[in-house]
């Protein structure tokens, strides 16, 4: 009674709410790794802003680069301006009409208040990327967990792990588009005695990224009625978008092409191909969308378990780093039909197995 009597005010908004989502918890019990908020406001005069491809930054005059760095400052809630939520196939995006220098620290600031650590971010690509986090929101809400959860909470776990990438892009007619992307781990046995777990990679949850997308709209200015939109129509089929069944055989490396035939316009292929890289954790270094190529830093798929939080950066992180290799994904397209390749960093197409490997990923979200 006395336990129940501590935690009643803690856990009476936990017995009286219903949420998808809880990050939070965690994230309160490592409010030591947060920036301070006066380290946040350093100058940024010598850094890039925006998602600018190199060569944009090379041409761009000293003077445009400084107002850009000025308009990195946040801008309130009520001067966001429209947010829209548009869907193309399979791909999902907001779009705004502010710049992306304005919106970054809005969206950062987003996944911090949703219980999550930046683990990395570069503005100059436009990515920002979480840590690996455990949603609380899936374990089972009995009474033990009710009354004594908040307590208790180092003794449940969902065996799950979650990570979101937001990707920021330039328009061309304007303003700009962001992309929220899910990947997750889930913890299985590795030997027959069961007594020994590892984590592996599981298919992004379309739902979580309509989840995290519609409240990300929310805190951008956008209206209620469309966030509960998007999440309604996360579960619909894409119409254009033949997808394989969830726990489907990948296929073998030898039925992979030399290259994939997309039937679609150059906008919505480069919008798949992008997204797809994003699901799959692939590192984009830089993009120029005129030429259509992503600049990719590339690591065995087979090492994405070891991410789980405080282990692939302490045992593996050097040895990732040198295997890592820099490689080109190219969208070309003539009328409604697109093509992509995969090209070395000279920009010659590869068709060797880790080349093969990247097409046989994207397979499985473009075909």
């Amino acid at each position: 009674m006395a336990l129940a009597s501590l935690t009643a005010c803690s856990t009476f908004e936990s017995i009286t709410t219903s949420d998808k989502v809880d990050y939070r918890t965690q994230a309160k019990q490592t409010t030591g790794l947060d920036v301070p908020p006066d380290l946040t406001q350093l100058p940024k005069e010598n850094r890039p802003t925006g998602p600018i491809s190199a060569a944009q930054m090379a041409a761009q005059p000293n003077a445009q680069r400084q107002a850009a760095a000025a308009a990195g400052a946040p801008v309130a809630l009520d001067k966001a301006g429209n947010i829209e939520f548009h869907r193309l196939g399979n791909a999902r995006w907001l779009h705004s009409a502010l710049p992306p220098e304005q919106l970054w620290p809005q969206i950062k600031g987003f996944w911090q208040d949703r219980g999550f650590t930046i683990e990395s971010e570069d503005q100059s690509v436009g990515v920002m990327e979480t840590n690996w986090a455990e949603n609380k929101a899936k374990l089972p809400q009995d009474f033990i967990r009710k009354t004594l959860g908040s307590l208790l909470d180092s003794l449940y776990s969902t065996g799950e792990r979650d990570k979101y990438r937001t990707r920021l892009e330039r328009n061309e007619q304007g303003g700009t588009d962001i992309y929220v992307t899910h990947r997750g781990l889930v913890e299985v046995y590795t030997n027959s005695q069961r007594d020994e777990t590892g984590w592996q990679p599981r298919p992004s949850d379309p739902e979580l990224e309509a989840e995290m997308t519609s409240r990300l709209m929310l805190k951008l200015g956008g209206k209620e009625e469309d966030a509960k939109t998007l999440v309604a129509n996360a579960q619909q089929p894409a119409a254009t978008f033949a997808e394989a069944p969830r726990g489907a055989a990948p296929r073998s490396l030898a039925d992979v092409p030399d290259q994939l035939q997309i039937n679609e316009d150059f906008d919505r292929a480069w919008r798949r191909v992008g997204q797809s890289l994003d699901r799959h954790g692939f590192t984009i270094e830089d993009r120029d969308r005129k030429q259509g190529l992503f600049f990719l830093r590339y690591a065995d798929p087979n090492q994405a378990g070891k991410e789980e939080p405080n282990f692939f950066q302490r045992l593996f992180g050097a040895k990732s780093a040198s295997s890592a290799v820099r490689y080109r994904v190219s969208v070309k397209s003539e009328g409604n039909k697109s093509t992509v390749q995969i090209q070395d960093d000279k920009g010659q197409q590869q068709t060797n197995e880790l080349a093969k490997r990247i097409l046989q990923l994207l397979m499985e979200d473009v075909r």
